[in-house]
């Protein structure tokens, strides 16, 4: 199976067994995103976190008394 990202435009081919290909396959709204993008993007938001700049916001979950 051929496969663009959805970044850098790079074309790869996976094996049609994988189970990345098989979600491509059953799920359209599923993007490819290549491995260099994928460590790049994990690279920056790493150094944000480390920086302080970056804050997280998550829903609060309500403790319950049950």
């Amino acid at each position: 199976m051929r496969v663009k990202c959805v970044i850098c435009d790079k074309i790869e081919a996976l094996d049609d067994e994988s189970i990345i290909a098989k979600r491509l396959r059953n799920r359209p709204i599923h993007t490819y995103m290549c491995a260099d993008c994928h460590d790049r993007i994990r690279d920056k938001t790493n150094a944000r976190i480390d920086s302080g700049n970056f804050r997280l916001y998550r829903t609060r979950q309500e403790k319950d008394e049950w």
